[in-house]
C-alpha cells in the first residue's frame, strides 16, 4: 500500500510539465483541483500565445447570430473575452475587440484590489480588519464608498503602478491599454485619466483576462496574494449580468466575479470553476439594453462550451 501511494504521488508531481501548464486535463479526471495554482512565473505562458483559431470561430459565429451584438462589435460598442481553461495543459483564448479600451464603470475596481495587495506586501499600508472589510464591500457589492476609502489610501500614482509594473502590465499603452481607475467613485476628487482616450474607469477584455488568468496562476503579487484576492472575490452578492444566468445553469460552480455599470455602460468579468465548466468571461458594452445583452451572453457562451475541450 506505501508502495502504491508512492507512485501515485510520483506520477502527480511529475505530470506537471516543465511549462508549468499541465496541471490537470479534464474537470471530470479531476473535479477539486483547487486555484490559485502554484506555478514560477517563468513558466506561465503569455495569454496571447493561446489564442486558438477554433475557439475564436465559435465566440464570432455566437456574436454574429445576433444581429445586434454583430452590429455592436462592428460599433466597437461591445467587446468580449473569453478563456478555457478546462485543460490547463491546453489553455484556450479568444477575443473581439480585445484592445479596444472603453469605459468600465466599477469594473476596474479589481486594480484598486490589487493595488492594495501589493502595497500590504510591501508594508506601505497596514493590514486592519476595516481594510478587509472594505475590499470584500468594493468587489463583493461593488460599494462606492469602501473603494474611495481604499482609493484615497493608496492614490492614484501607486495603482498606475503597479498596472504598468512590467511583472502584469495590465495597462499597456502600446496595446491598447487596460485597466485603469482614474477618479474618485465620489461626485468630489480630480480627474485621473488613462493617457489613450482619457477615460476615468477603463478596461480592455483582454487585460482583463489577463488579471484573471495570471490570478489563478498565482501571479499577482504572489501566491498568498493570489489566494487572498480569489477568497475576497468568491461569491458575488450582486445578482446581475453573468451571475444572474450562472447560478441557474452552474449551480455547482465557484464564481469569481467583478462587474460594473453606469448609464449605457455595462460590464461584467467572472471566473467559472466548476466540475463541468472551467473558464473566464469578460464583456464591454455601451448600450441601454447591456444588462441583458451580458445575461444572455453568458447563458449563450456557456451553452457553447459544453461541447468544447
Amino acid at each position: 500500500m506505501k508502495k502504491y501511494w508512492f507512485y501515485l504521488f510520483a506520477f502527480v508531481l511529475f505530470s506537471c510539465e516543465s511549462d508549468g501548464q499541465k496541471l490537470m486535463t479534464t474537470p471530470e479526471e479531476n473535479p477539486e483541483v483547487t486555484i490559485p495554482f502554484k506555478v514560477e512565473r517563468e513558466h506561465v505562458k503569455p495569454i496571447w500565445t493561446l489564442s486558438d483559431q477554433g475557439l475564436q470561430n465559435e465566440l464570432q459565429n455566437l456574436v454574429n447570430a445576433e444581429p445586434k451584438w454583430k452590429r455592436l462589435t462592428q460599433q466597437k460598442k461591445m467587446a468580449i473575452g473569453l478563456v478555457l481553461l478546462n485543460d490547463t495543459s491546453n489553455v484556450k483564448f479568444a477575443r473581439i475587440n480585445g484592445s479596444d479600451i472603453m469605459y468600465a464603470a466599477s469594473l476596474p475596481k479589481i486594480a484598486i484590489l490589487l493595488a492594495a495587495m501589493d502595497a500590504l506586501d510591501k508594508g506601505e499600508i497596514k493590514e486592519t480588519d476595516e481594510l478587509r472589510n472594505d475590499m470584500r464591500l468594493m468587489i463583493a457589492k461593488s460599494d462606492n464608498a469602501a473603494s474611495t476609502r481604499i482609493m484615497d489610501l493608496l492614490g492614484f500614482e501607486k495603482i498606475e503602478a503597479v498596472l504598468k509594473d512590467p511583472k502584469y502590465l495590465l495597462y499597456d499603452e502600446e496595446h491598447g491599454g487596460g485597466l485603469w481607475v482614474g477618479k474618485r467613485y465620489a461626485k468630489t476628487g480630480r480627474r485621473y485619466p488613462e493617457p489613450i482616450k482619457g477615460i476615468s474607469h477603463a478596461a480592455t477584455v483582454t487585460q482583463v483576462c489577463r488579471f484573471y488568468y495570471l490570478l489563478i496562476y498565482g501571479q499577482l503579487v504572489n501566491f498568498d496574494r493570489s489566494s487572498q484576492m480569489l477568497s475576497i472575490m468568491e461569491d458575488p452578492e450582486l445578482h446581475h449580468k453573468f451571475v444572474n444566468s450562472l447560478e441557474k445553469v452552474a449551480p455547482k460552480a465557484k464564481l469569481f466575479r467583478k462587474s460594473g455599470s453606469w448609464q449605457n455602460y455595462h460590464a461584467d468579468s467572472i471566473l467559472v470553476w466548476g466540475p463541468e465548466r472551467k473558464y473566464i468571461l469578460v464583456a464591454l458594452t455601451e448600450d441601454p439594453e447591456g444588462e441583458k445583452i451580458l445575461r444572455d451572453l453568458a447563458l449563450k457562451v456557456d451553452n457553447i462550451l459544453k461541447y468544447l475541450n
